[in-house]
């Protein structure tokens, strides 16, 4: 009977401190004993078995995410942001911060960067902190000139890309898809444009995102692609990096169209030492597997939750 009667002290204790806070003194007054009472209940508490306190690291769980990611999609590196929402802003503000301290940390010297444009690329463009080191080189994917009034942020992009490691970016002045492939080999034979598609080539870092396909998805609304285009599109692809769309396997389904973008092919972001994909929200889970399962990417920026789908998904 006195070890039961403990035993309640015990747990009473334990509900009253871990479960509603209250300091050992006022337990102490609430069950009539002293403080040095209520400390040595809690510490048997413990001991007993009643009390079993678990400490949960956020960063332990971010890196435990990580190394699962690496595992299932073969990637160098993979780097998850916390968060705890799904909206779509706030997945790319804190994305596109966690994209920027990578590259912060981690170009060097001489090194090239093709980037592409759009509302992540943008948010990872003001996270980049200056870093003048000689000789970087910025360069365009892919043409950003469009047919409509929407903003690409093609330009603020790269400028602030040139400005973070103090380099003068070279611009690719075009619109990303023409309307013919004869148009397409005329301007590519250019000197200039040819220069910058080759120096788009030989870049070690790839930064890209992939877009979903909904109707409000920007490559949509820049009045690239014709009726036709979005028809075949939407009936076969789940996503598009750099303009060009693919299946869930990451080939191309629409060659036609493919035959009338102007940029880096796909095949070429799998030769690169950083290919970084930087994506995250529900709209872009089914792009951004397929972009893996493709190869396109060898390092993946993305969300906390985003990630969890990721590997809670099926490749």
């Amino acid at each position: 009977m006195v070890e039961e009667n403990k035993i309640n002290k015990m747990v009473e204790a334990a509900k009253m401190y871990y479960l509603l806070d209250n300091s050992q003194q006022d337990i102490a007054l609430k069950l009539g004993v002293s403080r040095p009472t209520v400390s040595r209940l809690l510490q048997q508490a413990k001991e007993e078995g009643i009390v079993k306190i678990e400490i949960i690291d956020p960063e332990e769980s971010i890196q435990q995410l990580e190394a699962a990611l690496c595992a299932k999609y073969h990637l160098k590196h993979a780097l998850v942001a916390p968060n705890a929402s799904w909206d779509e802003q706030i997945i790319k503000v804190r994305i596109g911060k966690r994209a920027a301290q990578f590259l912060n940390d981690t170009v060097k010297e001489y090194d090239i960067l093709a980037v592409t444009w759009g509302t992540t690329m943008y948010q990872i463009a003001r996270g980049l902190q200056p870093k003048p080191l000689k000789g970087v080189k910025v360069v365009q994917l892919k043409g950003g000139v469009s047919h409509s009034e929407t903003n690409t942020y093609a330009s603020e992009v790269l400028h602030l890309f040139g400005q973070a490691f103090q380099t003068t970016p070279h611009y690719l002045p075009l619109p990303a898809i023409v309307d013919s492939a004869l148009v397409k080999q005329t301007i590519e034979a250019d000197r200039y444009i040819h220069r910058q598609l080759e120096l788009a080539e030989q870049a070690n870092f790839a930064i890209f995102t992939t877009g979903g396909l909904m109707s409000d998805a920007l490559l949509f609304r820049l009045g690239y692609l014709s009726k036709e285009d979005v028809r075949i599109v939407t009936k076969k692809a789940v996503g598009d990096i750099c303009s060009r769309f693919f299946d869930r396997n990451g080939d191309i389904v629409h060659q036609e169209l493919n035959d009338r973008t102007i940029g880096i092919q796909l095949d070429e972001l799998r030769k690169k030492e950083y290919s970084i994909l930087v994506a995250g929200g529900k709209t872009k889970l089914e792009s951004m597997k397929a972009t893996m399962n493709g190869k396109y990417s060898n390092v993946l920026v993305t969300d906390q939750l985003t990630a969890k789908e990721l590997l809670n998904s099926s490749l």
